[in-house]
C-alpha cells in the first residue's frame, strides 16, 4: 500500500472517526514522522483529513494543514492538558487526564459504544474473580452514596456485604 502524501511504501496506518465518518490514512515513515504522528499533542488526523490532506489535497509533507491548539475547557493540574486539545488530538495528556476528563469522557462513549463497560471474552477461570471484583466496586460506590448522604443503617448493611464478600476466598482453578 502507499502512503496518501508521497506514493512511498505505507507502514504507517490510521484510523479516526471523524464527524461521524470513519477516516484513513495510510503514511511512509517520513511522511509519519514530518508530521508528528508519534506527538501526542502534535498529530490529528481529522486536522489533515480535513484540511486538504490525503485522499484529494496535499502530495507532500510540506502542504498538510495543521490546526491551532485548541486551548478550551478544564485543564489538567498535572500535565496541563486542556479538553479542547484531547478533542483535537484524540489522546490524553497523563494519567490523570483520565480522571479530571472522566465524566466528558464517558459521555462520548455512551454515544460511541452500547455501553461503558468491557463485555467481551474474559480467559476462563478468572470469570468468578473479575465478577467478584465488579460487585465489590458497585458496593464500594453504593457505600460511598449512602455515607455522603448520612444514610448509616444501609451503609452498615453495605459494609457488612462488602466485609462477607471480602472473607470469601476465591478459589481459583
Amino acid at each position: 500500500m502507499d502512503c496518501d502524501f508521497c506514493s512511498s511504501k505505507a507502514t504507517v496506518f490510521l484510523t479516526q472517526l471523524v464527524e461521524g465518518e470513519m477516516k484513513k490514512m495510510c503514511l511512509c515513515e517520513k511522511c509519519a514522522k514530518h508530521k508528528g504522528v508519534t506527538d501526542p499533542t502534535g498529530f490529528s488526523l481529522a486536522d489533515t483529513v480535513m484540511g486538504g490532506g490525503g485522499e484529494e489535497g496535499a502530495t507532500s509533507p510540506e502542504e498538510l494543514v495543521v490546526a491551532a491548539p485548541v486551548e478550551d475547557g478544564p485543564e489538567c493540574p498535572n500535565c496541563g492538558f486542556t479538553f479542547g486539545k484531547f478533542q483535537q488530538v484524540g489522546r490524553l495528556g497523563c494519567s490523570e487526564c483520565y480522571l479530571i476528563f472522566r465524566d466528558d469522557i464517558v459521555r462520548r462513549l455512551k454515544g460511541m459504544h452500547k455501553g461503558t463497560t468491557h463485555a467481551g471474552r474474559v480467559p476462563e477461570g478468572l470469570m468468578a474473580a473479575y465478577e467478584r471484583q465488579q460487585r465489590l466496586e458497585r458496593l464500594n460506590e453504593r457505600l460511598a452514596e449512602a455515607i455522603a448522604s448520612e444514610n448509616y443503617e444501609e451503609a452498615a448493611g453495605l459494609r457488612d456485604e462488602i466485609n462477607e464478600i471480602e472473607s470469601v476466598e476465591v478459589v481459583e482453578s
